[in-house]
């Protein structure tokens, strides 16, 4: 993990030993990821953009994963939080396989365990800096559910992080509905996507969609969105504005 060490004075009573490390602010980040309910399960939607600072520097960044039987995770935030994250779910998933009792940790399970370690995290003044989106299925329930990085969570039809809560969520109030298609579902996230690419500099045009059934999890191929950008006000957008060159 990327963190910058707080170092005690070297006449400090408590010594080395007591010296702590913090993530001070994130270095490579992953921007929105978007999510929805549709007839059979969970389809989500993310990028593959990795910014270090304001330079996007990575473009193969895969930030959905699954995690046990029932559930699948999207991160936005720091990249090397969410692997740390990861390692938290791989444990607790084999903790869980361990009592080999013909039962299994379902998405609700696995997103109240993500608020206590994100809200933990954050007592201790040492957050996890990401946003992260918990769909799953489990025993023909459909679950969706968010939680920020001092561990503000909460369960819906449609969820975003990152500028999509801000620029994704008004499309997807106006036309999500509970008997969307699989194709009407990946429509829908591509335009929440399109507008983001226009309108966030972390966003690129290569992402993935995963979808999550009582069959299982499947997260397709990479592709990219087809942009036009042709439109007049991007042409010189600083045209007309008060103090511009």
């Amino acid at each position: 993990m990327n963190f910058m060490a707080l170092k005690q004075p070297e006449n400090s009573l408590l010594g080395s030993e007591s010296d702590s490390q913090r993530t001070l602010y994130p270095y490579v980040t992953g921007t929105s990821v978007a999510a929805l309910k549709y007839k059979d399960g969970i389809l989500m939607a993310a990028d593959m953009g990795g910014s270090y600072g304001s330079t996007l520097r990575y473009k193969s960044v895969e930030r959905m994963k699954p995690f046990g039987k029932h559930s699948l995770l999207g991160a936005s935030g720091e990249i090397s939080d969410f692997q740390e994250i990861l390692h938290y779910l791989d444990e607790l998933i084999l903790y869980d396989n361990m009592w080999d009792d013909g039962n299994s940790l379902g998405p609700k399970e696995v997103h109240n365990y993500l608020t206590r370690v994100m809200y933990n995290r954050r007592n201790k003044f040492n957050p996890l800096w990401n946003s992260l989106v918990l769909g799953g299925v489990k025993n023909g329930n459909k679950y969706l559910g968010t939680v920020s990085m001092i561990g503000v969570n909460f369960e819906d039809n449609h969820v975003a992080t990152g500028f999509g809560n801000h620029l994704a969520r008004p499309i997807l109030r106006q036309e999500w509905h509970e008997n969307l298609s699989f194709e009407d579902g990946v429509k829908l996230l591509e335009k929440c996507m399109h507008v983001l690419l226009y309108r966030d500099r972390s966003a690129v045009n290569k992402l993935q969609i995963a979808k999550i059934t009582k069959e299982g999890v499947t997260i397709h191929q990479p592709y990219s969105l087809k942009t036009y950008w042709e439109v007049s006000a991007f042409e010189n957008p600083a045209q007309g504005a008060i103090g511009s060159w």
